[in-house]
Parts: structure tokens; C-alpha cells; sequence
């Protein structure tokens, strides 16, 4: 066997290449990971974390207001952005350090640049050439902006954790849950938000129901939403933006945020020359075990464009890490992933929307629940939750769980248990529910729709 510096060299220390790196540790193999960025990746820096804390800031505002009708006097009130940024900088810093501290305890030895593959089993970092055993691409992926004069005066998700100032007034371009989620956490900030996308709906590949459920309450807070519509151009006008739609109006704002995808980030990092092939965004084509078309090199997360969720690069890092060094060949199993949309409300989901069960098994039962919430029962609040559970006629198996509403992300995780274990309507009609929860409307459904 030839002898290499290292088993495996990881380059990115998102959280995908850290649980990878870890645990082949773990298991013996000697590794190093190399991170050009910062330690942590998207997730922890420029997504999920930090803009779950700005999802919770944005919140008070709404929670003051209902606090009224339980009998609260909220005095006025003010918000400071720039001690919410400070705030959460300090938080990531902290979750930085803590990346560090479990890749040294593992015995991962850190390398701070940006490594570019040579060959199968060389890479290149800082002029210094590294041999590895496995090569493991889990670089993720960056934010896109589309094509239209003026695109360099819109900034991407990437800046928004960083701004000096909160933008009085924002176009945020793009329908994906990014663009959604940002949408909220600005408009409960107190900015006047416009979001422009070009479909006639946003989420695309979530169910139609809460698709469209979310733009009723989206809308009914105040949000100016502009479906079927595309920017066609953004002017500087001063401090002012001028953002021009294909519908012939034009939006005054002071950031225009572009939110209509990422791509994966595995540009100019020498996997064409060494032979790994890619596909027509760029994303690594791997197999069922994380193997590109050059057997000694790997690829898991965001680069490879499978399901771009963090739990599904960490998962995917734990199986190849069994693949390789526990002998132990783990192929990532993507079916009932459950996901979150940190909407306001929020939308969570595991399994088939309704279109997806029909294609699947023709023969469906679909039943559907929409309800006031009892938090707003005192007061004039006219949020709406929405509930869908989705059957297979067949096997009764329930096979798609979506919510819109209050804490969907913590009560459709424990239904993701349910679905991955083959649970059917009869399991869910014959559970008890929890009194009074929005939660229990999940057991009680009981007629089809």
C-alpha cells in the first residue's frame, strides 16, 4: 500500500466534512480538513444559527402586541440592530472555538487555506503538497444572483448577517426558503419588505396547500409579495436603490437582497483536471456512497446538490466515515427527511406532498385541518394553522405531514419518527393527544377531504 501523509484529507469544515473527519478519527484513520472560511461553514455562519436567532428577534414585536390580550401592559418599545448583530457574532465566535475543540479532541489535524485537488490522492494548500488515501470534497455551495444590469448592487444572505445598519426599506428577490424566512425576520423588525419572485408561488417542491396557505398570512402582515415577476434592473439613486420590475413598477429600498439559490462551491478547486466529474450546476455526481467517478475521492453536502439540508451532510459524513474506516459500507437512506421553513409562521414537513402521493400511488387519502390557534383566541389575532396528513389508500400507511403554523419544526420532528417507523392513519387515530395543543390535531383527524 502506498504510504500517504494522511487517510483522509477533508477540504471544508462545514458540518458535513467535521462529522466525517471526527469520526474516521475515530475509527483510526489519520486526517486532516482544510477551511479557507471559517470553521463551522454556512450553517453555523452565514445560515441555519444565525438566522434562527434573527427568526426569534423578529418575533417580539408580534408577542408584545398579543400580550395585551392576556392582560399585559407592554410599554413602548425599541429595537437596536446593531446590538442583535453584535449579540449573535459573539454566539458564532463561540460555536467556532467549539468546531476547533472537537476536531483537535478528535485528533483532526486543522489546516487553515484553501486546498485544491492535484491528482486522486494530492492536494495543494498554501504552496504545500498533502497526500491523502481519500480525498473528501465537502466544500457546500454559495449564493447565486441572476443576470440583470445593476445585479452588483444587490448583496446575497452572506452580507445580511453583517449589515451596519437595518435597512429601512428591502427588496428581497427569490421564492426559496431563504428568501422567505428573510422576508419574515425583516418585516418583524419593523422594514418595509418587498419580496419579487418569479413563480406564481414560493417554496416550489413544498406542498401546494401550506404553499399557499403561507402567502395569505405572509401577505396579511404586510409583506408586498410580487409573484410572476422578475427585477429587471437595479439603479443607484444616492443612498437609495431603485429596483425596477418586469411588471412596470419600480421599488424604492435601501438593500436589495438576492435569494434565488446557491450553487455548489466546487469552482476552481482542480476536480475536473483530476478526473471527477460534475454536473451542469457544478455539483459532484457521487453513488450511493459518496464516491465520485475517481474512486479515491468523495464528495457529501451542499457540493453534491442531493438534499441540501445540514443533518443530511452530517448524516452523509457518518456513513461514509462507516464506509471507509469501520468496514462498514452505509449507503444515506433520504427517504422521510424532515425539513423546516423558519417562516413566520413556520412550515414544517417529513415525507410526499400531495402531488408527489399521487404520482406515487395513485390512490390517496388526504385530510386537511385549518384552525385558529388557541394563543390568539383572546385577541383579534387572525393567524390560521394549517394541518395535512396525506395516505397511501392502499397500505394506510401515512406517507406526508405538513404544518403551518406555531413551533412546526419541534412538533413535525417527532412525527418524522412516526413516518420512518411505517406508521398508518389507524397508529395516528389511535394515539392520544395532548389537550389542548395544536399538536393533538394531528390524531384527530378524521375526515377526508
Amino acid at each position: 500500500m502506498a504510504d500517504y501523509d494522511y487517510d483522509l484529507f477533508t477540504i471544508g469544515a462545514g458540518s458535513g466534512g467535521v462529522r466525517a473527519s471526527r469520526m474516521s478519527s475515530a475509527f483510526g484513520a489519520r486526517v486532516a480538513v482544510a477551511e479557507d472560511r471559517y470553521l463551522g461553514g454556512t450553517c453555523v455562519n452565514v445560515g441555519c444559527i444565525p438566522k434562527k436567532l434573527m427568526v426569534y428577534a423578529s418575533e417580539f414585536a408580534e408577542e408584545f402586541h398579543e400580550a395585551a390580550s392576556f392582560g399585559w401592559t407592554v410599554g413602548a418599545s425599541t429595537f437596536d440592530w446593531r446590538t442583535l448583530i453584535k449579540n449573535k457574532d459573539i454566539e458564532i465566535a463561540r460555536l467556532n472555538g467549539i468546531y476547533r475543540r472537537l476536531l483537535e479532541g478528535a485528533g483532526v489535524t486543522i489546516i487553515e487555506g484553501r486546498a485544491t485537488v492535484v491528482d486522486p490522492h494530492t492536494v495543494l494548500v498554501a504552496g504545500r503538497r498533502i497526500t491523502a488515501r481519500h480525498i473528501l470534497i465537502a466544500t457546500g455551495g454559495w449564493p447565486s444572483v441572476p443576470e440583470f444590469p445593476g445585479r452588483e448592487l444587490a448583496i446575497t444572505s452572506n452580507e445580511m448577517f453583517h449589515l451596519d445598519h437595518m435597512p429601512r426599506r428591502i427588496v428581497i428577490i427569490g421564492g426559496g426558503y431563504i428568501g422567505v424566512e428573510f422576508a419574515g425576520i425583516m418585516h418583524g423588525l419593523g422594514s418595509k419588505v418587498t419580496q419579487v419572485l418569479r413563480g406564481p408561488l414560493f417554496l416550489r417542491g413544498f406542498d401546494d396547500d401550506v404553499r399557499a396557505a403561507l402567502a395569505v398570512e405572509m401577505t396579511r402582515r404586510g409583506i408586498d409579495l410580487h409573484f410572476r415577476t422578475v427585477v429587471s434592473r437595479i439603479d443607484r439613486a444616492g443612498k437609495e436603490l431603485h429596483v425596477h420590475l418586469s411588471d412596470g413598477s419600480m421599488v424604492v429600498a435601501d438593500v436589495c437582497m438576492s435569494a434565488t439559490g446557491r450553487h455548489p462551491n466546487t469552482r476552481d478547486i482542480g476536480l475536473e483536471a483530476a478526473g471527477v466529474t460534475l454536473d451542469s450546476i457544478g455539483a459532484v455526481v457521487v453513488d450511493s456512497f459518496s464516491r465520485t467517478s475517481v474512486e479515491s475521492i468523495h464528495a457529501i453536502g451542499d457540493a453534491t446538490n442531493r438534499m441540501n439540508l445540514t443533518p443530511v451532510a452530517i448524516a452523509e459524513g457518518k456513513a461514509l466515515a462507516e464506509t471507509l474506516f469501520n468496514n462498514r459500507p452505509t449507503a444515506m437512506n433520504y427517504d422521510y427527511v424532515p425539513s423546516c421553513v423558519f417562516s413566520q409562521p413556520s412550515l414544517g414537513c417529513v415525507g410526499l406532498t400531495e402531488t408527489e402521493a399521487r404520482e406515487r400511488y395513485g390512490e390517496v387519502d388526504v385530510y386537511r385541518s385549518a384552525f385558529r390557534p388557541l394563543r390568539l383566541t383572546l385577541g383579534n389575532g387572525a393567524e390560521r394553522t394549517t394541518m395535512k396528513l396525506i395516505v397511501d389508500r392502499a397500505s394506510d400507511r401515512v406517507v406526508g405531514c405538513h404544518m403551518l403554523g406555531a413551533y412546526a419544526g419541534e412538533i413535525v420532528q417527532g412525527l418524522a419518527i412516526a413516518l420512518k417507523c411505517g406508521a398508518t392513519k389507524a397508529d395516528f387515530d389511535a394515539t392520544v393527544g395532548i389537550h389542548p395543543t395544536s399538536a393533538e390535531e394531528f390524531v384527530t383527524m378524521r375526515e377526508k377531504s
